[in-house]
């Protein structure tokens, strides 16, 4: 697609690739400094789907003629330290990063296809990307959970000593 006709869903594509491409360093660094090995595991494989989809997205760009625009790192930064932190425990980190929630009734996911020029290619692209951002939820969702339950049992132990 020549340059010159600009497709409609760029900005999507664009938005995709940048938030896809912040999520990997941000996940693989919580992954890092977390005791928790399960908790571990599954931010170690949502991060790869993350790096991966963003990935993805910058390549489908530079197929279609175009560069990722990328924005100033500031606020990825303050993730970082947040994710570092060992002062915060993973349960304060899921509400920290709002993650962890199971989806709401309205899906983000729904109208993304409403823009009925997407090409065979991106629409595979997007349809695979939805249904692996859809399982990352579902995952990060019984994580914090899981921690969120030992997190009361804990506080609860705490106040009947």
């Amino acid at each position: 697609m020549a340059p010159s006709l600009k497709p409609t869903f760029l900005g999507l594509l664009n938005a995709l690739a940048v938030a896809e491409t912040a999520a990997e360093p941000l996940l693989l660094t919580w992954a890092d400094t977390t005791k928790d090995k399960r908790l571990a595991k599954t931010l170690r494989f949502v991060a790869m789907r993350e790096g991966e989809h963003g990935k993805a997205f910058a390549k489908r760009m530079l197929e279609l003629g175009y560069d990722v625009r990328w924005p100033d790192t500031s606020s990825s930064e303050k993730a970082i330290d947040v994710a570092a932190s060992t002062s915060k425990t993973d349960p304060q980190k899921f509400r920290a990063f709002k993650l962890g929630k199971p989806s709401p009734k309205i899906d983000v996911f729904d109208s993304m296809f409403n823009d009925k020029t997407i090409d065979p290619i991106t629409g595979g692209l997007l349809g695979r990307y939805i249904a692996e951002e859809r399982d990352s939820t579902r995952l990060l969702a019984a994580e914090y959970s899981r921690l969120r339950s030992k997190e009361v049992a804990a506080k609860a132990r705490a106040i009947s000593k």
